[in-house]
């Protein structure tokens, strides 16, 4: 129950590779049992265990100050019309002694306790155990889905149950009884896809800091009720579940699911680490990407800096320094150049920065796709700048010409070239969204004289450019290759 970046590739395209993130979410992101992250008035809010929460103004840098009344244990949170509903559970989970649970649902116009809009109304009772049935209600966690309003809960300690609410006052509809769906699971979550219904389950113990299993599967069904069935056909409701994200490099105990659609083809998802090594073993909040592979959700991981081909998804041409093409010397050919060496090989060396910079102009250079070669002006620096802000799940990149200062940038004319030295301006700043299908979306974080949003795109396959970006082409797609 609750209360017990990067991605680097290889020599493989970044896609679906299980990869080590290296940070957890920025400032103090320690919270246990987080809610799924909603958005209001442009900043992120997430609640946890203990009536508290975490703020933050980019959904990178975190800092405590949510509020939430009732106390209670692992919240979830909703926005249905213009409202912002709440549940949580007030007993149960051991709180009084045993599983006699309740869970509450209360609802605020506003997420901002500084608003005069905000406060927490009609807190009332919507599910509850009487600690001698094979449940307890505790855990819940929202799903509003074709028109209709579900809540899941329970814990290791019997069934994870389904009840539906009124989608209008997050109260539970007369008559409804809960549907016993999984087992050996706890803050479950729910999501709906094409026609099928996710349910996510966290496996394993928690509350043991380094120690904890924590893990989290998943099932599909076609009705919200169930069964739900794994990707080998066991239901959950005996045990089954396909494995979704677990502990990876310093963190530990991955569970509690929370969907972030962010739209254009760009899913995240928030969970905690019962322990952040790097952060003495305390539990955190992060924030990842979530992909999709033959209907099946997949756990990403936060982008890597690293030295790579930045590689357009529509032609599979390169992203390079628009300079001269400079030869590299070729070993002596005789007529029979294309037979075996009748003697020793001597490697050849890779073509250096130092060979070719030199002739490089010193001012700005543009930037093009062509084939590629595994050339200096092909190979890209992508590394995160310290205290320039972020957005969920990451910071802002640098991207510049390896072993080089040499920056790409936005120009006020929605183009694209490299200037000498990077600034740190906001047109040298970078977002790196994994989309659903595993390439990438590249932009910048402000265009110079616009407030528009833009990607980079291939146009014609041979020329870069900044524009809106379409989620239905692969022009706007982008893949990372280590060279």
């Amino acid at each position: 129950m609750k209360s017990h970046l990067l991605a680097a590739a290889g020599l493989a395209l970044l896609s679906f590779n299980a990869i080590t993130p290296v940070l957890a979410e920025d400032g103090e992101p320690y919270i246990h049992d987080p809610s799924t992250v909603m958005q209001c008035n442009g900043k992120y809010y997430v609640y946890g265990t203990g009536g508290g929460g975490l703020i933050s103004d980019d959904g990178w840098t975190w800092h405590p100050g949510a509020v939430r009344p009732g106390g209670g244990l692992a919240p979830d949170v909703i926005k249905l019309g213009d409202r912002y509903f709440v549940a949580y559970a007030s007993k149960g989970g051991g709180m009084n002694g045993g599983h006699a649970g309740a869970i509450n649902t209360m609802w605020t116009k506003t997420l901002d306790p500084s608003s005069p809009d905000f406060g927490f109304k009609d807190n009332s009772v919507v599910a509850s155990t009487d600690g001698i049935e094979d449940a307890d209600a505790i855990d819940p966690s929202f799903l509003f889905a074709e028109g209709r309003l579900w809540l899941t809960y329970g814990t290791y300690f019997g069934y994870i149950r389904i009840v539906e609410l009124n989608p209008k006052t997050a109260k539970r509809l007369p008559g409804n009884q809960p549907v016993n769906i999984a087992i050996d699971m706890e803050a479950s979550a729910m999501m709906y896809r094409d026609g099928w219904y996710y349910l996510l389950g966290t496996h394993g113990t928690c509350c043991d800091s380094a120690n904890s299993t924590y893990n989290i599967r998943v099932g599909r069904s076609r009705k919200p009720t169930g069964p739900f069935l794994d990707n080998m056909g066991t239901d959950m409701i005996r045990g089954g579940g396909k494995l979704f994200a677990a502990a990876s490099g310093r963190h530990i105990g991955l569970g509690h699911f929370g969907l972030m659609d962010l739209g254009e083809g760009v899913q995240k998802f928030s969970c905690h680490y019962e322990a952040d090594l790097d952060r003495g073993g305390r539990s955190v909040l992060d924030i990842r990407p979530m992909m999709w592979k033959d209907g099946w959700p997949v756990a990403g991981d936060n982008f890597e800096e690293g030295t790579y081909e930045i590689q357009s998804e529509r032609g599979g041409y390169a992203l390079e320094l628009a300079v001269d093409f400079v030869r590299m010397a070729n070993p002596p050919r005789g007529p029979g150049f294309m037979r075996a060496p009748t003697g020793p090989v001597t490697p050849m060396a890779a073509q250096e920065l130092s060979q070719v910079q030199p002739s490089w102009p010193a001012g700005n250079i543009d930037v093009r796709l062509n084939d590629y070669m595994v050339r200096p002006n092909q190979k890209w620096t992508i590394s995160p700048v310290a205290n320039a802000g972020g957005y969920p799940g990451s910071p802002y990149f640098k991207i510049t010409i390896a072993g080089t200062d040499r920056a790409l940038t936005a120009t006020a004319e929605g183009e694209l070239v490299t200037v000498p030295a990077f600034t740190g301006s906001p047109e040298q700043l970078w977002r790196i969204d994994q989309l659903i299908d595993g390439t990438y979306r590249i932009m910048p974080k402000a265009v110079p004289n616009s407030d528009q949003p833009l990607a980079l795109t291939s146009v014609g396959g041979r020329t870069p450019t900044l524009a809106k970006f379409d989620p239905e082409s692969d022009k706007s797609k982008w893949n990372f290759r280590k060279p």
